[in-house]
């Protein structure tokens, strides 16, 4: 399973409905499956086959109490925001975000790496983890990258090792070189 891929499920008995939707949209870096409520964007599911795509929606229909209604307005724009990034027209989303597949310490990482980490940049472990108060917390921080609920628009490719390695990545180490490339960080691959 990708880090993408993980939903928290709610205890039973405690699901509140919330209407959501979904779509598939095809990238660079393969098809993502994009989700959102009415509030924003709540997940991005990488390498989103059938087979991956089925097991996300059905983790998202507990968690959201029902079945997928028909498209919220986040999601259309999250889809045309992502079509952009990847044409290279866009480098900043303001698609509105669902924070709710995040929450503590992973919350407040990802929310930290969402407000100051802009597009063409790097920041190490260490110095997220600095960022958010918790120095001695660079490995937690690589945890809170790896449960991202929403890679790419909250750019956890942009978190790389100290010692000038790119580091980790739940969407795999490709995925991530060509995400970086895309913003000039890195050298474009040759094949």
């Amino acid at each position: 399973m990708t880090h993408s891929e993980q939903v928290p499920v709610p205890a039973a008995g405690h699901v509140a409905r919330r209407d959501w939707s979904w779509t598939c949209l095809t990238t660079p870096i393969g098809p993502l499956l994009l989700a959102a409520t009415r509030e924003g964007l709540a997940q991005v599911v990488f390498h989103a086959d059938e087979r991956t795509a089925r097991r996300a929606l059905t983790r998202l229909e507990q968690f959201f109490g029902g079945p997928p209604q028909p498209e919220t307005p986040p999601l259309a724009t999250a889809a045309a925001e992502l079509t952009a990034y990847f044409s290279g027209e866009l480098r900043s989303f303001t698609v509105p975000l669902d924070w709710s597949l995040s929450a503590g310490f992973n919350a407040r990482v990802l929310h930290a790496l969402a407000d100051g980490v802009p597009y063409g940049s790097v920041v190490g472990y260490q110095d997220l983890a600095d960022r958010v108060g918790e120095p001695g917390a660079a490995r937690a921080v690589g945890a809170a990258m790896g449960s991202n609920p929403l890679p790419v628009v909250v750019p956890c490719h942009r978190v790389v090792a100290s010692d000038g390695g790119i580091g980790g990545f739940g969407g795999g180490l490709e995925t991530k070189r060509l995400l970086l490339a895309l913003e000039g960080v890195l050298p474009a691959p040759l094949f």
